[in-house]
């Protein structure tokens, strides 16, 4: 059975068409990863999902209750943290989790059960009576996961729950996630824009970019569609004539130019590595680096929409700014 189907889903802000047509289906058990940059439709997909927006059109179905249709009893099915922080800082941990179990309406004896049960998965029981105002940003984190969990959902959401975060403390949740999803079964349905992230939790991966799935599939397979190992050169000289010089080369399965660095995916890298070079030089290319890798999720992405995904989040970040002096002026 799966923990969620989804046909055909669209959303629209307006003229703006940020979730477009997408169709997947989540197994019970399975940690879903939705991989792309700011914008790219993943937040508004999740909030159709936990019913907090409605869908222009299309279905779809979480724990087996329609989004639509029964909006109550999809609510009572999952879980759900948030990008942005949402715990009363005036409180303690307990508290806050006190105050979420009420509002599921947890009858007292299992709120405390459920409360003892989570702040010692999260690791916080010996920091339950500290105001949160004085936790970590790692720590809070830990406390919102636990909130999430507190009614015992059939579906996780994790939207960006290590944004902002050191790379120590985004490791150590991605242990807790792994914990969550391997010894409590719960399904989880993450969205990040870390590459790395979503490579080492999620079972499958979909790709967005522009609202819609480019790419859908486990990272190890995402991965091997690029077939070869990837060669990065840094280079110095005329690199029109190392583009001619290097698509003519038998051998080389795709070739990328991003200013002064060229990446080639090849069969067997380690060997191709002294003809590549030399070949550059034959053509009056200095090579000042040279470095050979497995294929990442960062060439998939850059595989299937001519971007990396931090191009692509500084094209955002550029309209963003864009829209804003706009509306100054018009102010």
């Amino acid at each position: 059975m799966n923990a969620i189907t989804v046909e055909n889903l669209t959303r629209k802000f307006g003229d703006v068409t940020a979730v477009d047509g997408i169709s997947f289906f989540v197994p019970q058990g399975e940690l879903f990863g939705l991989l792309g940059p700011n914008g790219a439709g993943k937040t508004t997909t999740i909030n159709m999902l936990a019913t907090l927006l409605r869908p222009t059109s299309g279905r779809a179905e979480v724990g087996g209750f329609d989004v639509l249709k029964s909006r109550d009893d999809v609510r009572k099915n999952i879980g759900i943290v948030f990008q942005e922080t949402a715990l009363d800082g005036k409180l303690t941990g307990r508290e806050n989790l006190e105050f979420h179990a009420m509002m599921y309406g947890l009858p007292k004896e299992e709120r405390k059960r459920r409360i003892d049960d989570v702040l010692d998965l999260v690791e916080l029981a010996d920091k339950a009576k500290t105001l949160v105002e004085k936790y970590s940003g790692g720590m809070k984190r830990r406390l919102e996961i636990g909130r999430g969990l507190i009614q015992h959902p059939k579906v996780l959401f994790l939207d960006e729950p290590t944004l902002g975060l050191d790379a120590q403390t985004r490791r150590r949740i991605w242990d807790y996630v792994r914990r969550l999803n391997r010894d409590r079964k719960v399904t989880i349905i993450l969205t990040t824009h870390y590459m790395e992230e979503a490579d080492f939790l999620c079972d499958r991966i979909a790709i967005m970019d522009h609202g819609k799935f480019v790419a859908l599939d486990t990272p190890a397979r995402l991965k091997d569609i690029l077939g070869g190992d990837v060669i990065s050169l840094e280079i110095e000289g005329d690199t029109d004539v190392l583009d001619k010089a290097f698509t003519s080369l038998d051998g080389v399965k795709k070739y990328v130019r991003r200013g002064e660095v060229v990446n080639l995916t090849v069969e067997k890298g380690e060997r191709r590595i002294p003809e590549i070079v030399t070949l550059a030089q034959q053509n009056g290319i200095a090579v000042a680096c040279v470095h050979l890798r497995k294929p990442s999720l960062e060439d998939v992405f850059l595989h299937f929409t001519g971007h990396t995904i931090r191009e692509q989040e500084a094209g955002i970040v550029e309209r963003n700014r864009g829209m804003m002096t706009r509306r100054r002026r018009r102010s």
